[in-house]
């Protein structure tokens, strides 16, 4: 995810970092070609069709929605995704005091949290399809990833040390919706990830889009000229850009500049743990180059 300060003009305009202008960059050229390539046919060789510009506002103005509707659905599944992890970030605050309160001994208190640990980062790889080799081994083990889900592998070792160490019902209640209620997160995160926005939506947006681009030229030539290449490249970025944007926040748990930073907020669970494990708080994962993790 990108973190930085309210940019100034300079930075709006040549910002690279976070952008998607290095992945729709060679779209918008070939279309800024193509209809140089139409305008130099049509002042040297053989007139064009000219056609009214107004048929394409309408066609503009439907593909507009259809892209904002798109991006809506996408947006609610990045920020769907934010906050289940916000929420497991304070079910994991809650349960390190939950320890403290019911379990009477250290070497368990300490065991559910390494658990615990072991759990958010299982779950992050999980979500994230990264290999096995990817799994911190302080907290993760080639065993726990070599089983075929990890994350749920971790929360029924967890289970098992709550049953053995919760001293009556009262404490195992308290720890029982503890763990539906990471549950019920971690299925949440699982369902986004795992469930794609239609098909359909993508098939409809980019071929209207990338036919939008291609037929603008016929518009603008009789009235822009030799600047229709240029007005083209404009509509090019800002459609294909769109598009592309909701490509990115549709799956946000990756490890695009725009998805969730799940490392940092690993970190951020890591950091409040740790006075409860008797081990030296980790510093905050910081963004590089405005990219945070």
């Amino acid at each position: 995810m990108i973190i930085r300060d309210k940019p100034g003009l300079l930075q709006l305009l040549f910002s690279v970092r976070g952008s998607v202008l290095p992945k729709i960059l060679p779209r918008v050229l070939i279309a800024t070609a193509f209809a140089t390539g139409l305008v130099w046919l049509d002042q040297n060789y053989v007139t064009l069709p000219h056609t009214n510009a107004a048929p394409f506002a309408v066609f503009g103005i439907a593909l507009s929605l259809f892209l904002g509707f798109r991006n809506n659905a996408a947006h609610d599944r990045w920020w769907e995704g934010r906050k289940l992890w916000g929420r497991l970030i304070a079910d994991m605050r809650s349960l390190s005091r939950e320890v403290e309160i019911f379990v009477p001994e250290r070497a368990d208190r300490h065991r559910i949290l390494i658990l615990a640990l072991g759990f958010i980062h299982a779950h992050r790889l999980n979500l994230r399809q990264l290999p096995p080799a990817s799994a911190p081994l302080k907290w993760l083990s080639a065993a726990d990833m070599a089983t075929p889900h990890p994350p749920c592998t971790k929360l029924n070792q967890m289970t098992q040390v709550i049953a053995a160490a919760a001293p009556d019902g009262h404490a195992k209640r308290a720890f029982a919706d503890r763990l539906e209620s990471i549950v019920q997160s971690q299925s949440g995160c699982e369902r986004i990830a795992t469930t794609p926005l239609p098909y359909v939506y993508s098939l409809l947006i980019f071929r209207t889009t990338y036919l939008y681009c291609g037929l603008i030229p016929f518009g603008l030539i009789e009235t822009a000229g030799w600047m229709s290449p240029m007005f083209v490249a404009i509509m090019a970025y800002i459609f294909i850009g769109l598009a592309e944007v909701t490509e990115e926040l549709a799956h946000p748990f990756g490890e695009t500049v725009n998805g969730l930073p799940l490392d940092a907020m690993c970190r951020t669970v890591e950091i409040s743990l740790a006075p409860h494990l008797d081990i030296p708080v980790p510093k905050p994962l910081k963004a590089d180059r405005f990219y945070l993790s």
